[in-house]
Protein backbone atom coordinates (compact mmCIF):
# COMPACT_ATOMS: atom_id res chain seq x y z
CA UNK A 1 0.00 0.00 0.00
CA UNK A 2 2.89 1.94 0.41
CA UNK A 3 4.29 1.61 -2.19
CA UNK A 4 0.95 2.43 -4.37
CA UNK A 5 0.79 5.89 -2.13
CA UNK A 6 4.03 6.96 -3.70
CA UNK A 7 3.22 6.19 -6.73
CA UNK A 8 0.51 8.10 -6.62
CA UNK A 9 2.33 11.22 -5.36
CA UNK A 10 5.09 10.86 -8.31
CA UNK A 11 1.88 11.27 -10.45
CA UNK A 12 0.84 14.32 -8.50
CA UNK A 13 4.06 15.60 -8.22
CA UNK A 14 4.43 15.51 -12.36
CA UNK A 15 1.71 18.08 -12.12
CA UNK A 16 4.31 20.42 -11.44
CA UNK A 17 5.80 19.86 -14.95
CA UNK A 18 2.64 19.12 -16.57
CA UNK A 19 0.99 23.07 -16.16
CA UNK A 20 3.77 25.09 -16.72
CA UNK A 21 4.34 22.93 -19.97
CA UNK A 22 0.72 23.81 -20.93
CA UNK A 23 1.15 27.12 -20.73
CA UNK A 24 4.26 26.88 -23.15
CA UNK A 25 3.06 24.66 -25.05
CA UNK A 26 0.01 26.73 -26.00
CA UNK A 27 2.21 29.19 -26.67
CA UNK A 28 3.89 28.06 -28.88
CA UNK A 29 1.51 26.34 -31.09
CA UNK A 30 -0.07 29.93 -31.45
CA UNK A 31 3.09 31.22 -32.59
CA UNK A 32 3.42 28.22 -34.67
CA UNK A 33 -0.16 28.78 -36.91
CA UNK A 34 -1.17 32.33 -35.74
CA UNK A 35 2.33 33.63 -36.60
CA UNK A 36 4.06 31.83 -38.86
CA UNK A 37 6.67 30.89 -36.38
CA UNK A 38 6.55 27.18 -37.59
CA UNK A 39 10.08 26.57 -36.50
CA UNK A 40 8.27 25.92 -32.80
CA UNK A 41 6.33 23.17 -33.89
CA UNK A 42 9.01 20.19 -33.76
CA UNK A 43 10.57 21.12 -30.36
CA UNK A 44 7.11 21.66 -28.94
CA UNK A 45 6.04 18.33 -30.33
CA UNK A 46 9.04 16.26 -29.01
CA UNK A 47 8.59 18.08 -25.67
CA UNK A 48 5.07 16.70 -25.17
CA UNK A 49 6.24 13.19 -26.73
CA UNK A 50 9.00 13.25 -24.24
CA UNK A 51 6.51 13.19 -20.81
CA UNK A 52 4.01 11.28 -22.86
CA UNK A 53 6.35 8.63 -22.97
CA UNK A 54 7.53 8.85 -19.15
CA UNK A 55 3.60 8.13 -18.57
CA UNK A 56 3.39 5.48 -20.77
CA UNK A 57 6.62 3.81 -18.82
CA UNK A 58 5.16 4.60 -16.06
CA UNK A 59 2.32 2.85 -16.18
CA UNK A 60 4.03 -0.11 -18.08
CA UNK A 61 6.00 -0.54 -14.90
CA UNK A 62 3.60 0.23 -12.34
CA UNK A 63 0.10 -1.42 -13.49
CA UNK A 64 1.74 -4.01 -16.34
CA UNK A 65 -0.50 -2.54 -18.54
CA UNK A 66 0.91 -2.46 -22.20
CA UNK A 67 0.82 0.82 -23.21
CA UNK A 68 2.19 0.98 -26.92
CA UNK A 69 3.80 4.00 -28.65
CA UNK A 70 1.54 5.51 -31.02
CA UNK A 71 3.19 7.38 -33.29
CA UNK A 72 3.47 7.07 -36.89
CA UNK A 73 6.99 5.61 -38.54
CA UNK A 74 9.53 8.23 -39.33
CA UNK A 75 10.31 9.80 -42.47
CA UNK A 76 13.43 8.31 -44.31
CA UNK A 77 16.34 10.77 -44.88
CA UNK A 78 15.80 12.43 -48.08
CA UNK A 79 17.93 10.62 -50.93
CA UNK A 80 19.73 12.78 -53.40
CA UNK A 81 18.37 12.81 -57.62
CA UNK A 82 20.88 11.63 -59.97
CA UNK A 83 22.07 15.33 -60.24
CA UNK A 84 23.19 15.58 -56.97
CA UNK A 85 20.11 17.70 -55.51
CA UNK A 86 17.45 17.17 -53.01
CA UNK A 87 13.54 17.45 -53.49
CA UNK A 88 10.93 18.76 -51.12
CA UNK A 89 8.02 19.28 -53.24
CA UNK A 90 8.42 21.20 -56.44
CA UNK A 91 11.71 22.87 -54.63
CA UNK A 92 15.39 21.49 -55.25
CA UNK A 93 17.98 21.72 -52.65
CA UNK A 94 21.98 21.34 -52.55
CA UNK A 95 21.55 19.98 -48.99
CA UNK A 96 19.38 17.47 -47.36
CA UNK A 97 18.86 19.56 -43.95
CA UNK A 98 15.64 21.72 -45.75
CA UNK A 99 14.28 18.73 -46.88
CA UNK A 100 14.70 16.50 -44.08
CA UNK A 101 13.23 19.04 -41.90
CA UNK A 102 10.12 19.45 -44.18
CA UNK A 103 9.43 15.52 -43.67
CA UNK A 104 10.13 15.88 -40.00
CA UNK A 105 7.98 18.97 -39.43
CA UNK A 106 4.76 17.32 -42.19
CA UNK A 107 5.38 14.01 -40.12
CA UNK A 108 4.44 15.44 -36.54
CA UNK A 109 1.46 17.65 -37.95
CA UNK A 110 0.34 15.04 -39.80
CA UNK A 111 0.61 12.59 -37.03
CA UNK A 112 -3.17 12.18 -35.05
CA UNK A 113 -0.88 11.19 -31.97
CA UNK A 114 0.72 14.53 -31.66
CA UNK A 115 -2.79 16.34 -31.24
CA UNK A 116 -3.94 13.66 -28.91
CA UNK A 117 -1.06 14.17 -26.47
CA UNK A 118 -1.72 17.87 -26.59
CA UNK A 119 -5.03 16.49 -25.34
CA UNK A 120 -3.89 14.55 -22.97
CA UNK A 121 -1.94 17.11 -21.62
CA UNK A 122 -4.44 19.45 -21.74
CA UNK A 123 -6.91 16.75 -19.96
CA UNK A 124 -4.61 15.15 -17.64
CA UNK A 125 -4.39 17.49 -14.62
CA UNK A 126 -8.51 17.37 -14.66
CA UNK A 127 -8.04 13.62 -14.52
CA UNK A 128 -5.68 13.69 -11.71
CA UNK A 129 -8.06 15.76 -9.83
CA UNK A 130 -11.08 14.33 -10.39
CA UNK A 131 -9.34 10.42 -9.49
CA UNK A 132 -7.58 12.42 -6.24
CA UNK A 133 -10.45 11.28 -3.88
CA UNK A 134 -9.93 7.78 -4.96
CA UNK A 135 -6.04 7.63 -5.10
CA UNK A 136 -6.43 8.35 -1.73
CA UNK A 137 -9.33 5.47 -0.82
CA UNK A 138 -8.31 3.08 -3.38
CA UNK A 139 -4.94 3.34 -4.21
CA UNK A 140 -4.46 0.35 -6.47
CA UNK A 141 -7.87 0.98 -8.44
CA UNK A 142 -7.28 4.85 -8.96
CA UNK A 143 -3.68 3.85 -10.23
CA UNK A 144 -5.78 1.33 -12.59
CA UNK A 145 -8.27 3.29 -13.76
CA UNK A 146 -5.76 6.48 -14.29
CA UNK A 147 -3.70 3.66 -16.57
CA UNK A 148 -6.66 3.30 -18.45
CA UNK A 149 -6.84 6.63 -19.13
CA UNK A 150 -3.84 7.11 -20.31
CA UNK A 151 -3.76 4.37 -22.61
CA UNK A 152 -6.95 6.06 -24.45
CA UNK A 153 -4.77 9.10 -25.19
CA UNK A 154 -1.56 7.85 -25.24
CA UNK A 155 -1.41 4.09 -26.52
CA UNK A 156 -1.35 2.52 -29.55
CA UNK A 157 -3.94 2.71 -32.53
CA UNK A 158 -5.00 -0.24 -34.92
CA UNK A 159 -4.03 2.64 -37.53
CA UNK A 160 -0.66 3.33 -35.78
CA UNK A 161 0.13 -0.73 -35.31
CA UNK A 162 -0.53 -1.37 -39.42
CA UNK A 163 1.88 2.34 -40.25
CA UNK A 164 4.40 0.30 -38.71
CA UNK A 165 4.08 -2.45 -39.92
CA UNK A 166 3.81 -1.48 -43.32
CA UNK A 167 6.98 0.70 -42.86
CA UNK A 168 8.68 -2.82 -40.97
CA UNK A 169 7.68 -4.51 -44.33
CA UNK A 170 9.13 -1.72 -46.53
CA UNK A 171 12.43 -2.05 -44.58
CA UNK A 172 12.35 -5.78 -44.85
CA UNK A 173 11.70 -5.16 -48.44
CA UNK A 174 14.43 -3.04 -49.18
CA UNK A 175 17.24 -5.23 -47.00
CA UNK A 176 16.26 -8.29 -49.24
CA UNK A 177 16.25 -6.31 -52.58
CA UNK A 178 19.90 -5.41 -51.38
CA UNK A 179 20.89 -8.61 -50.26
CA UNK A 180 19.67 -9.97 -53.67
CA UNK A 181 21.60 -7.31 -55.70
CA UNK A 182 24.50 -8.03 -54.06
CA UNK A 183 24.31 -11.67 -54.29
CA UNK A 184 24.28 -10.77 -57.90
CA UNK A 185 27.12 -8.58 -58.36
CA UNK A 186 28.89 -11.50 -56.25
CA UNK A 187 27.95 -14.19 -58.85
CA UNK A 188 28.84 -11.61 -61.87
CA UNK A 189 32.39 -10.91 -60.26
CA UNK A 190 32.51 -14.72 -60.13
CA UNK A 191 31.73 -15.24 -63.35
CA UNK A 192 33.73 -12.48 -64.86
CA UNK A 193 37.27 -13.00 -62.78
CA UNK A 194 37.08 -16.69 -63.29
CA UNK A 195 34.60 -18.38 -65.81
CA UNK A 196 34.79 -15.98 -68.57
CA UNK A 197 38.39 -14.97 -67.81
CA UNK A 198 39.25 -18.66 -68.62
CA UNK A 199 36.75 -19.41 -71.01
CA UNK A 200 39.00 -16.75 -73.05
CA UNK A 201 42.02 -18.53 -72.10
CA UNK A 202 40.56 -21.93 -73.41
CA UNK A 203 39.28 -20.04 -76.64
CA UNK A 204 42.88 -18.42 -77.35
CA UNK A 205 44.70 -21.53 -76.89
CA UNK A 206 42.50 -23.16 -79.83
CA UNK A 207 43.77 -20.26 -82.08
CA UNK A 208 47.18 -21.09 -81.26
CA UNK A 209 46.09 -24.56 -81.86
CA UNK A 210 44.48 -23.76 -85.22
CA UNK A 211 48.16 -22.79 -86.23
CA UNK A 212 50.21 -24.88 -85.03
CA UNK A 213 48.52 -28.42 -86.38
CA UNK A 214 49.91 -28.43 -89.49
CA UNK A 215 53.15 -27.26 -89.19
CA UNK A 216 54.18 -28.42 -85.87
CA UNK A 217 51.49 -31.24 -84.79
CA UNK A 218 53.22 -31.85 -81.29
CA UNK A 219 52.68 -28.68 -79.83
CA UNK A 220 48.82 -28.04 -80.95
CA UNK A 221 49.11 -31.53 -78.93
CA UNK A 222 50.87 -30.39 -76.29
CA UNK A 223 48.17 -27.41 -76.13
CA UNK A 224 45.06 -29.39 -76.92
CA UNK A 225 45.76 -31.27 -73.53
CA UNK A 226 46.45 -27.64 -71.78
CA UNK A 227 42.73 -26.43 -73.18
CA UNK A 228 41.44 -29.88 -72.19
CA UNK A 229 42.32 -29.32 -68.28
CA UNK A 230 41.32 -25.70 -68.66
CA UNK A 231 37.89 -26.57 -70.28
CA UNK A 232 37.68 -29.38 -66.68
CA UNK A 233 38.54 -27.01 -64.09
CA UNK A 234 36.08 -24.37 -65.84
CA UNK A 235 33.49 -26.66 -65.52
CA UNK A 236 34.37 -27.09 -61.91
CA UNK A 237 34.32 -23.59 -61.40
CA UNK A 238 31.18 -23.10 -63.01
CA UNK A 239 29.78 -25.82 -60.55
CA UNK A 240 31.12 -23.95 -57.62
CA UNK A 241 29.22 -21.11 -59.00
CA UNK A 242 26.08 -22.96 -59.39
CA UNK A 243 26.31 -23.67 -56.04
CA UNK A 244 26.88 -20.69 -55.01
CA UNK A 245 23.27 -19.84 -56.06
CA UNK A 246 21.62 -22.40 -55.18
CA UNK A 247 23.27 -26.07 -54.54
CA UNK A 248 21.41 -29.13 -55.82
CA UNK A 249 21.50 -30.82 -52.96
CA UNK A 250 19.38 -28.39 -51.17
CA UNK A 251 17.18 -28.07 -53.96
CA UNK A 252 16.77 -31.84 -53.92
CA UNK A 253 17.17 -33.57 -50.47
CA UNK A 254 16.39 -30.74 -48.20
CA UNK A 255 18.39 -27.88 -45.52
CA UNK A 256 19.71 -30.90 -43.35
CA UNK A 257 21.43 -32.97 -46.03
CA UNK A 258 22.40 -29.31 -47.38
CA UNK A 259 24.20 -28.25 -44.42
CA UNK A 260 25.46 -31.79 -43.90
CA UNK A 261 27.01 -31.74 -47.57
CA UNK A 262 28.44 -28.50 -46.35
CA UNK A 263 30.10 -29.90 -42.98
CA UNK A 264 31.64 -32.07 -45.56
CA UNK A 265 33.84 -29.72 -47.83
CA UNK A 266 34.28 -27.20 -44.62
CA UNK A 267 38.21 -27.74 -43.47
CA UNK A 268 36.84 -27.64 -40.21
CA UNK A 269 35.33 -30.64 -37.92
CA UNK A 270 31.58 -29.97 -37.94
CA UNK A 271 29.29 -32.01 -36.09
CA UNK A 272 25.54 -31.61 -37.91
CA UNK A 273 22.16 -32.09 -35.58
CA UNK A 274 19.08 -31.44 -37.23
CA UNK A 275 15.53 -32.52 -35.43
CA UNK A 276 12.86 -31.33 -38.55
CA UNK A 277 10.02 -32.98 -38.81
CA UNK A 278 9.31 -31.68 -42.02
CA UNK A 279 11.32 -29.19 -44.52
CA UNK A 280 10.63 -25.24 -44.30
CA UNK A 281 9.69 -23.31 -47.69
CA UNK A 282 12.68 -23.12 -49.88
CA UNK A 283 13.25 -19.49 -49.56
CA UNK A 284 13.69 -20.10 -45.61
CA UNK A 285 15.90 -22.83 -46.56
CA UNK A 286 18.11 -20.84 -48.26
CA UNK A 287 18.64 -18.18 -45.89
CA UNK A 288 19.33 -20.64 -43.30
CA UNK A 289 21.49 -22.54 -45.88
CA UNK A 290 23.90 -19.71 -46.16
CA UNK A 291 23.77 -18.34 -43.25
CA UNK A 292 25.17 -21.69 -41.93
CA UNK A 293 27.35 -21.22 -45.11
CA UNK A 294 29.07 -17.90 -44.05
CA UNK A 295 28.93 -18.53 -40.38
CA UNK A 296 31.39 -21.84 -40.68
CA UNK A 297 33.36 -20.14 -43.28
CA UNK A 298 34.16 -17.20 -40.75
CA UNK A 299 35.44 -19.33 -38.28
CA UNK A 300 37.54 -21.19 -40.47
CA UNK A 301 38.72 -17.83 -42.24
CA UNK A 302 39.01 -15.11 -39.56
CA UNK A 303 38.24 -17.01 -36.35
CA UNK A 304 41.42 -20.07 -36.95
CA UNK A 305 38.70 -22.84 -35.53
CA UNK A 306 39.18 -26.17 -35.74
CA UNK A 307 35.65 -27.89 -35.00
CA UNK A 308 32.35 -26.28 -35.32
CA UNK A 309 28.57 -28.13 -33.98
CA UNK A 310 25.55 -26.94 -36.09
CA UNK A 311 22.22 -27.21 -34.26
CA UNK A 312 18.98 -27.03 -36.71
CA UNK A 313 16.31 -27.43 -34.68
CA UNK A 314 12.03 -26.00 -34.37
CA UNK A 315 10.58 -24.67 -31.70
CA UNK A 316 6.74 -25.04 -32.58
CA UNK A 317 6.67 -22.67 -36.06
CA UNK A 318 9.95 -20.93 -35.35
CA UNK A 319 12.98 -22.61 -36.99
CA UNK A 320 16.28 -22.20 -34.44
CA UNK A 321 20.00 -22.71 -35.74
CA UNK A 322 22.83 -22.55 -33.48
CA UNK A 323 26.28 -22.07 -34.67
CA UNK A 324 29.14 -22.79 -31.94
CA UNK A 325 32.85 -23.00 -32.89
CA UNK A 326 35.98 -23.42 -30.96
CA UNK A 327 38.07 -20.39 -32.64
CA UNK A 328 40.04 -17.21 -30.67
CA UNK A 329 36.35 -15.14 -30.35
CA UNK A 330 36.24 -11.95 -31.06
CA UNK A 331 34.03 -11.48 -33.64
CA UNK A 332 32.27 -7.75 -34.08
CA UNK A 333 29.30 -7.13 -36.99
CA UNK A 334 30.79 -3.65 -37.19
CA UNK A 335 34.02 -4.95 -38.73
CA UNK A 336 32.82 -6.47 -42.02
CA UNK A 337 32.47 -10.31 -40.71
CA UNK A 338 29.68 -10.89 -42.74
CA UNK A 339 27.60 -10.68 -39.63
CA UNK A 340 25.42 -7.70 -41.07
CA UNK A 341 25.23 -9.92 -44.71
CA UNK A 342 23.49 -12.66 -42.64
CA UNK A 343 21.56 -10.11 -40.68
CA UNK A 344 19.73 -8.53 -43.76
CA UNK A 345 19.28 -12.13 -45.22
CA UNK A 346 17.19 -13.07 -41.67
CA UNK A 347 15.79 -10.12 -41.82
CA UNK A 348 13.49 -10.78 -44.95
CA UNK A 349 11.72 -13.63 -42.42
CA UNK A 350 11.89 -11.57 -39.51
CA UNK A 351 14.50 -13.54 -38.41
CA UNK A 352 16.77 -12.47 -35.37
CA UNK A 353 20.32 -13.27 -34.88
CA UNK A 354 22.21 -13.36 -31.12
CA UNK A 355 25.83 -13.45 -30.89
CA UNK A 356 28.31 -14.50 -28.51
CA UNK A 357 31.73 -14.39 -29.21
CA UNK A 358 34.29 -13.25 -26.13
CA UNK A 359 37.56 -13.08 -26.92
CA UNK A 360 39.35 -16.49 -26.59
CA UNK A 361 36.00 -17.73 -27.89
CA UNK A 362 34.25 -20.11 -28.34
CA UNK A 363 32.19 -17.94 -30.29
CA UNK A 364 28.05 -19.23 -30.87
CA UNK A 365 25.98 -17.53 -33.19
CA UNK A 366 22.37 -18.55 -32.61
CA UNK A 367 19.52 -17.36 -35.11
CA UNK A 368 15.59 -17.34 -35.03
CA UNK A 369 13.19 -17.32 -38.01
CA UNK A 370 9.73 -16.65 -36.12
CA UNK A 371 6.56 -18.21 -37.91
CA UNK A 372 9.08 -19.87 -40.89
CA UNK A 373 7.90 -23.34 -40.37
CA UNK A 374 4.39 -24.78 -41.52
CA UNK A 375 1.88 -24.37 -39.14
CA UNK A 376 0.10 -27.16 -39.33
CA UNK A 377 2.76 -29.64 -38.03
CA UNK A 378 4.29 -26.72 -35.93
CA UNK A 379 2.26 -27.73 -32.51
CA UNK A 380 2.07 -24.31 -31.74
CA UNK A 381 -1.31 -23.40 -32.75
CA UNK A 382 -3.04 -20.67 -30.43
CA UNK A 383 -5.36 -22.74 -28.44
CA UNK A 384 -8.98 -21.41 -27.20
CA UNK A 385 -9.69 -20.80 -23.77
CA UNK A 386 -11.63 -22.96 -21.61
CA UNK A 387 -14.70 -20.77 -21.65
CA UNK A 388 -14.58 -20.42 -25.59
CA UNK A 389 -13.79 -24.11 -25.86
CA UNK A 390 -16.60 -25.12 -24.08
CA UNK A 391 -18.95 -22.79 -25.92
CA UNK A 392 -17.33 -24.06 -29.60
CA UNK A 393 -18.27 -27.50 -28.20
CA UNK A 394 -21.59 -27.04 -27.28
CA UNK A 395 -22.41 -25.03 -30.70
CA UNK A 396 -20.91 -28.43 -33.05
CA UNK A 397 -22.93 -30.67 -30.63
CA UNK A 398 -26.27 -29.00 -30.43
CA UNK A 399 -26.14 -27.03 -33.93
CA UNK A 400 -27.58 -30.14 -36.12
CA UNK A 401 -30.54 -30.47 -34.05
CA UNK A 402 -32.29 -26.78 -35.22
CA UNK A 403 -30.61 -26.93 -38.35
CA UNK A 404 -32.22 -30.39 -39.59
CA UNK A 405 -34.44 -32.66 -36.97
CA UNK A 406 -36.20 -29.28 -36.18
CA UNK A 407 -35.63 -27.18 -39.25
CA UNK A 408 -35.11 -28.72 -42.53
CA UNK A 409 -37.44 -32.19 -41.90
CA UNK A 410 -40.26 -30.49 -40.67
CA UNK A 411 -39.94 -28.17 -43.42
CA UNK A 412 -39.54 -31.19 -46.46
CA UNK A 413 -43.01 -32.75 -44.59
CA UNK A 414 -45.05 -29.39 -44.80
CA UNK A 415 -44.09 -29.20 -48.45
CA UNK A 416 -44.70 -32.82 -49.23
CA UNK A 417 -48.11 -32.73 -47.04
CA UNK A 418 -46.84 -35.54 -44.91
CA UNK A 419 -49.32 -36.01 -42.06
CA UNK A 420 -46.51 -36.87 -39.34
CA UNK A 421 -45.63 -34.55 -36.09
CA UNK A 422 -43.49 -37.30 -34.68
CA UNK A 423 -40.95 -35.06 -31.83
CA UNK A 424 -41.10 -32.05 -34.23
CA UNK A 425 -41.85 -29.12 -32.15
CA UNK A 426 -43.09 -26.63 -34.99
CA UNK A 427 -45.59 -28.90 -36.16
CA UNK A 428 -46.93 -29.36 -32.66
CA UNK A 429 -48.04 -25.12 -32.64
CA UNK A 430 -51.02 -23.90 -33.88
CA UNK A 431 -50.47 -24.08 -37.95
CA UNK A 432 -50.08 -20.33 -38.53
CA UNK A 433 -46.95 -20.80 -36.49
CA UNK A 434 -45.27 -23.27 -38.47
CA UNK A 435 -43.60 -21.92 -41.51
CA UNK A 436 -41.94 -18.85 -38.52
CA UNK A 437 -40.80 -21.48 -36.05
CA UNK A 438 -39.30 -23.83 -38.73
CA UNK A 439 -37.52 -21.05 -40.35
CA UNK A 440 -36.76 -19.74 -36.96
CA UNK A 441 -34.90 -23.00 -36.01
CA UNK A 442 -32.91 -22.92 -39.24
CA UNK A 443 -31.83 -20.00 -38.71
CA UNK A 444 -31.00 -20.75 -35.26
CA UNK A 445 -29.00 -23.65 -37.11
CA UNK A 446 -27.14 -21.79 -39.33
CA UNK A 447 -25.77 -19.19 -36.81
CA UNK A 448 -24.73 -22.08 -34.58
CA UNK A 449 -22.85 -23.21 -37.01
CA UNK A 450 -21.35 -19.86 -38.16
CA UNK A 451 -20.43 -19.29 -34.14
CA UNK A 452 -18.79 -22.64 -33.88
CA UNK A 453 -16.40 -22.03 -37.30
CA UNK A 454 -16.14 -17.88 -36.77
CA UNK A 455 -15.18 -18.17 -32.77
CA UNK A 456 -11.95 -19.88 -33.64
CA UNK A 457 -10.94 -18.10 -36.56
CA UNK A 458 -11.48 -14.85 -35.18
CA UNK A 459 -9.39 -16.12 -31.84
CA UNK A 460 -6.68 -17.27 -34.33
CA UNK A 461 -6.76 -13.89 -36.00
CA UNK A 462 -6.40 -11.87 -33.23
CA UNK A 463 -3.53 -13.92 -31.94
CA UNK A 464 -1.67 -13.76 -35.26
CA UNK A 465 -2.15 -9.85 -35.16
CA UNK A 466 -1.01 -9.49 -31.46
CA UNK A 467 2.39 -12.05 -32.28
CA UNK A 468 2.93 -9.80 -35.78
CA UNK A 469 4.67 -7.25 -34.35
CA UNK A 470 8.04 -6.08 -36.42
CA UNK A 471 11.07 -7.63 -34.62
CA UNK A 472 14.68 -6.59 -34.89
CA UNK A 473 17.71 -8.01 -35.16
CA UNK A 474 20.12 -7.39 -32.99
CA UNK A 475 23.15 -8.34 -31.93
CA UNK A 476 25.09 -8.81 -28.07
Amino acid sequence: MLRRFGQITVLLALLVVEVPMILLSVVMLVLSVAMGMVFLFPPQARMVRRLAELNRRLMRAWTDLPIEAPYLPKPPPPVPQADGMYRSDRTLYRSPRIPAWNDRWKWLISDPATWRDDLWLLLDPLVKVALLPLFILLPPQGLRLYALWSDLLLGATAASRLAGQVSHLKRTRNLATDSQAAEMRRIERDLHDGTQARLVAIGMTLGAVEQLVDNDPASAKALLAKAREASSETLSELRRVIRGIHPPVLAERGLGDAVRALAMDSPLRVTVEVDLPHRPEPPVEAAAYFAVSELLSNAARHGDARSATVDISSSGADLRITVTDDGMGGADPAKGSGLAGIERRLSAFDGVLALNSPPGGPTTVMMEMPRALPEHWSGNLSKLPRRKAILVTFLWATAWCPTFPQGFVPAIFKVIDFDEKSWFLALHLPEVWHWPVIIGMIALGLTMHAMAIRIPATHNREQWMAEATPTKPWCS
